[in-house]
């Protein structure tokens, strides 16, 4: 070519296995920097790297070369050496550092690592600098056949309606090649059936699985395992391969009706069962399952199916005949009934709708048994006046034997002797008579059992017989109660002094009615009345006035009291009214209970004062037995022979008020023991007779148990070394019931016990004694 210079350019031609050509492959430098320059001769190429593209088959185990770098400095002089780097540079690829060629050492797996990112540089040997940049290149590993195909997300299992049409997608299986997809067709896969025609098939390049056959009974085969195989390399031969099973199952739909396995069912049961006995049992099969088996049974509308009806069981889908009726041997023998089974889930897509129902007969004998007499009533209840008279007939049983040998029958109340003493039967007729006289008071209802006996047999049964016995007039009526009626001193005339009331006990239809009335021969009282209040009670009143006790205490008035019955019954009763002192309101403490609860009180409050009065006594006796011992031992130690004048003042009675001027005179007394400083010695004064309010009416001053009294109390003072006088004051004194003069006792003024620290006033009726001994006054009551 004519003005151009063409520069040689050196090309390495590696060879590779399994390669037709070769490619060159220019580093990122090689002619990035490419320009026109100036010179002698024209346009000039930049130097760079020379290499083929690399590539190794994986699982070839032999060492060669798969390739040269190559670099356009290299002049074949060896100035120049040649280093790897970067994945597997020294252990699987290695670099011949003079020629550039590229070794491998050791086999590899594509579907471990697919290539290698390697680095290459090129080294001045004399100057020991880069005559090439370094440059990156790969090594790519070539794919061949060594992975078979495997199937994912095993197992498979799918289901769908029997009855699908052809073409129904069941499900699809996947398979997957490691291999690489994009070199040839070591990853290419292609689905085949083994198992499963000709209900099933599969399409190759998809792996879906289809249905072939139209209408797949599930009652044929409920199951069924499809075997699916996958290759690689579309199947050609020297390929691999892989399988995997499908379990299909059919659903259920109903596509089936019942079906009776016979036209006719035959039971027997005794005229005897119970309502409510299971007669027997039918059952209708259907293929199908579920929901689509469940069925219904019912009995045709005859008359004879009334006698029975059926259910159906729900586990297990049987139709129950149950008796609705009791039987009768001798009315019918033998029913002859229609029995329907149906379907509960209907679809008509695949039946219509009666294939979906099927029938069949039921016949059901009744089998005889020796029945027991029969009573024309399940019970009896009679009605019999009390009064009625021995040998009243009562009532009728009737009784007969249902079965077709109609034996005679005898009738006998059951084993209550008290009952046969009052009722008889007829043991032929079974007519029921009165043997003994009933009182409706003791016992309004009768109660027997009446039993039926076969004459020839053992068979017997029983009736329950209810008598009432009807109310008679044969009680006279009574009070309600025990009346205790009184009047007081100041009740005039016409007032209701007490209101009574009457029982009886008949027991009238129309209820009971009395009428009270004085007794018709007698005087007409002139004191009290009775009037009829029209309502079952009466008011006793007062004719007069001026009731008092001074006159008369207790009046008694005969009332006659008649009841409605027929014949009417009376019974007379007489009143005792007492005339009494009433409080206010008219309240009579002594009538009746009142007087008796008032009278109790005060008996216990008596006996409760009277042992404290005793308890109280024996208790100062005690007292007073241990003081007067410690102060005779005081008294002994202190007596002198100093002698003292004493005297006692007599005094009598005026009216109350004693005169110390009337009678007295001296009389020499004891000598005085020596006075010591806090030293007292006194008596403790007990009363040997205590006067209550209600002896003090009896007793007085002249009174002999009054004298002796007061002997004894002088008696006492006087031989009593240990107490006064000691120019001391005795007093004595009765002050009698009701004095209105007061005490006698020289503390009168005051009204004060000093002695006891408080007011002393013991009333009327108690005896009073005073001391007085220097300055130190008190007195005693008793």
């Amino acid at each position: 070519m004519s003005g151009c210079c063409v520069f040689p350019v050196i090309i390495m031609i590696a060879f590779m296995s399994g390669s037709v050509e070769s490619e060159l492959r220019l580093s990122r430098q090689g002619l990035s920097d490419n320009k026109l320059t100036e010179g002698l001769h024209g346009f000039r190429v930049k130097r760079g790297w020379i290499w083929n593209q690399l590539s190794v088959e994986e699982e070839d185990p032999t060492p060669k070369i798969i390739g040269q770098l190559k670099s356009t400095y290299d002049t074949g002089e060896f100035a120049i050496r040649y280093i790897l780097s970067g994945e597997g540079a020294g252990e699987i690829f290695k670099i011949d550092e003079f020629s550039g060629e590229i070794h491998i050492h050791k086999s590899l797996d594509r579907e471990k690592k697919a290539f290698y990112m390697l680095h290459a540089e090129a080294i001045d040997r004399r100057t020991g600098h880069p005559v090439e940049p370094e440059s990156e290149f790969i090594i790519k590993v070539q794919d061949i056949n060594d992975n078979a195909p495997q199937f994912i997300n095993e197992p498979y299992t799918s289901s769908i309606p029997e009855m699908s049409p052809m073409g129904t997608t069941v499900v699809q299986v996947t398979a997957i090649d490691a291999d690489d997809p994009m070199f040839g067709n070591n990853a290419k896969l292609i689905y085949s059936i083994l198992q499963g025609e000709p209900y099933f098939s599969v399409e190759p390049k998809t792996g879906i699985i289809v249905t072939s056959w139209p209408n797949i009974d599930r009652e044929a085969s409920e199951k069924y395992l499809v075997v699916i195989q996958v290759k690689d390399m579309l199947g050609s031969t020297g390929g691999y391969s892989a399988t995997a099973t499908v379990t299909i199952t059919l659903t259920d739909v109903n596509d089936n009706g019942p079906t009776f396995q016979h036209n006719l069912y035959t039971f027997a049961i005794v005229e005897s069962a119970p309502v409510g006995t299971t007669v027997g049992s039918v059952m209708a099969e259907d293929a199908d399952v579920g929901v689509n088996a469940r069925m219904n049974y019912t009995l045709d509308d005859l008359e004879e199916s009334a006698t029975f009806r059926v259910q159906t069981d729900p586990a297990t889908q049987e139709g129950i005949v149950i008796l609705a009726r009791p039987l009768d041997y001798e009315s019918k023998r033998r029913f002859v009934i229609a029995i329907e089974a149906i379907n509960s889930f209907v679809d008509t897509r695949f039946l219509s709708i009666n294939e979906f129902r099927d029938r069949t007969m039921l016949k059901i004998l009744v089998m005889d048994v020796d029945e027991p007499p029969v009573f024309s009533a399940p019970f009896y209840e009679w009605k019999i006046l009390e009064n009625a008279l021995v040998g009243t007939l009562v009532g009728t049983v009737y009784a007969r034997d249902p079965d077709a040998a109609n034996n005679s029958i005898r009738f006998f109340i059951s084993n209550n002797i008290e009952l046969k003493n009052i009722f008889r039967i007829d043991a032929n007729n079974g007519t029921v008579s009165l043997v003994k006289p009933l009182d409706r008071e003791t016992a309004a209802w009768q109660n027997l059992t009446v039993i039926a006996k076969e004459m020839s047999k053992s068979q017997l049964s029983s009736v329950s017989v209810v008598i009432k016995v009807l109310d008679a007039n044969d009680n006279i009526p009574t009070l309600y109660r025990d009346y205790q009626p009184y009047v007081c001193e100041g009740t005039q005339a016409g007032e209701v002094i007490q209101v009574i009331s009457a029982v009886d006990a008949d027991d009238p239809a129309e209820g009971h009615h009395f009428y009270f009335s004085m007794v018709p021969d007698k005087n007409i009282n002139p004191n009290f009345t009775i009037r009829d209040n029209q309502d079952n009670t009466a008011g006793i009143l007062t004719r007069r006035s001026t009731f008092t006790r001074s006159d008369r205490i207790l009046y008694h008035l005969p009332v006659v009291i008649t009841d409605s019955g027929s014949p009417a019954l009376s019974s007379t009763t007489t009143f005792t009214i007492s005339v009494c002192v009433c409080q206010s309101r008219g309240h009579c403490p002594s009538s009746g209970m009142e007087a008796l609860a008032l009278s109790m009180q005060a008996l216990l409050g008596l006996s409760i004062c009277l042992i404290t009065v005793i308890v109280l006594a024996l208790l100062m006796v005690a007292v007073w037995r241990h003081r007067t011992v410690q102060q005779q031992k005081l008294a002994i130690q202190e007596l002198d022979t100093e002698e003292y004048s004493q005297k006692i003042v007599h005094y009598s009675e005026s009216e109350g008020i004693p005169d110390a001027a009337s009678s007295s005179h001296l009389v020499p007394l004891r000598p005085h023991p020596h006075r010591r400083k806090h030293t007292f010695c006194r008596e403790e004064v007990v009363a040997s007779v205590r006067l209550s309010l209600c002896h003090s009416h009896l007793i007085g001053p002249e009174d002999e148990v009054f004298r002796q009294f007061m002997i004894d109390r002088l008696a006492a003072a006087d031989q009593d070394p240990c107490v006064p006088p000691f120019d001391c004051l005795h007093t004595y004194a009765f002050e009698g019931t009701g004095s209105l003069a007061g005490s006698l006792s020289s503390l009168e003024s005051s009204n004060f016990d000093p002695y006891f620290n408080r007011p002393h006033d013991p009333g009327p009726g108690f005896l009073r004694l005073s001391r007085w001994q220097g300055d130190n006054d008190y007195e005693t009551s008793f």
